[in-house]
């Protein structure tokens, strides 16, 4: 009996891998392909193999700099929603304040209305201030989305850690900016590579705010690959060659925060 449930969860687990796995692999096999291999006869691996499509995204400028761009933008983001999610979540998680748990669900609110009803605003907003086509436009309107999500991390984090740990750093003649950066950080550092990852990997994707708030100088991957088509129709091969580029910072990143993410399964607050 045991053997056979064994046996069941093996399948299992093994189509579900094949399943997860085959869009990456057909992309992967895409990407070393010409347009002419991908439009004439199905192939489960490339028959004129060619690194043509990569030379195109690492030769042309409107290409790479559409990944600089992103990773500006993502890099300002993250640090940005941490520098501001930090005391917020600290504030939530040690006081009690007039409707904390109100603002507390706001916040939240925030996370979970589409990016398309803040368009509008955010585009008249940066025409008016002159901010249209930059990094920090970007940056500062994927805040509305990645510092609740952060501070809800963190604050479950925090409020696992006990408050005599405060209490004692003060009675020791800890300055609050010391005991927080000193002592009190490095025993959320899970908690920080947590909500790291996840407002990255928000960022990182995330497509219809990029789109619009940025045109030429500030334009990101995610804009880039949806302007492929020409007159000669859809340029598949180097489309998905640019796929396979743009996993891998989400893999880099995943890789560095694995355990860390593990850890935030565990308590409850990922």
């Amino acid at each position: 009996m045991a053997e056979r449930r064994f046996r069941k969860r093996t399948l299992f687990l093994a189509a579900y891998l094949v399943f997860a796995i085959l869009p990456i692999y057909w992309m992967v096999t895409m990407s070393f392909k010409t347009n002419e291999d991908i439009l004439s006869a199905f192939s489960l691996w490339p028959r004129h193999f060619t690194w043509d499509n990569y030379r195109v995204i690492f030769t042309d400028p409107s290409w790479y700099s559409g990944y600089i761009n992103s990773l500006i933008y993502v890099a300002e983001n993250t640090a940005m929603s941490l520098a501001v999610a930090l005391p917020a979540a600290y504030a939530f998680s040690r006081y009690s304040f007039l409707g904390d748990k109100h603002v507390f669900f706001w916040l939240l609110t925030n996370r979970m209305t589409p990016p398309a009803v803040f368009l509008l605003p955010f585009f008249q907003l940066y025409s008016t201030l002159g901010l249209m086509d930059t990094h920090i436009a970007v940056a500062l309107a994927h805040l509305v989305f990645n510092v609740p999500l952060a501070v809800w991390i963190l604050e479950g984090f925090m409020s696992g850690i006990p408050r005599e740990i405060d209490e004692t750093a003060y009675i020791d003649g800890y300055s609050f900016p010391r005991f927080f950066v000193r002592i009190f950080l490095p025993l959320i550092k899970s908690g920080v590579g947590v909500a790291a990852f996840f407002c990255f990997m928000f960022s990182w994707v995330e497509l219809l705010l990029a789109r619009t708030l940025t045109s030429v100088n500030a334009k990101p991957i995610v804009a880039v690959m949806t302007r492929t088509v020409s007159a000669s129709g859809m340029d598949w091969a180097v489309l998905a060659a640019a796929g396979v580029l743009t996993i891998v910072p989400g893999a880099i990143v995943i890789w560095f925060v694995r355990h860390y993410i593990a850890k935030g399964f565990a308590m409850g607050r990922v």
